[in-house]
C-alpha cells in the first residue's frame, strides 16, 4: 500500500489546490500500479509553518513563494 507524503509551507496553496494534488497523485500510482491501487493509495498532505522552510539557508513565508510563483 503506497503512502505518499507531501510536504508544503503553510498558507500558500488553496484546499482546492491540495485536493487536486490528493487526487492526481492516486491517479498516477493507479497509472503504475493498476486500478486495484486505488483504495490502497495513500497522499498525507504535511503542512510547514511558514518561517520554518527554508532554501539557501534563508527562511521562507507563504509571501515569498507567491512572489516565486509570479516569476
Amino acid at each position: 500500500m503506497p503512502l505518499i507524503t507531501v510536504s508544503l509551507i503553510e498558507n500558500v496553496f488553496s484546499a482546492e489546490e491540495k485536493a487536486e494534488m490528493i487526487t492526481r497523485l492516486t491517479d498516477t500510482m493507479v497509472d503504475i500500479e493498476g486500478e486495484t491501487m486505488r483504495s490502497v493509495t495513500w497522499v498525507r498532505i504535511e503542512e510547514i509553518p511558514e518561517g520554518q522552510w527554508a532554501i539557501g539557508g534563508a527562511a521562507l513565508t507563504a509571501a515569498m513563494v507567491h512572489e516565486m510563483q509570479k516569476g
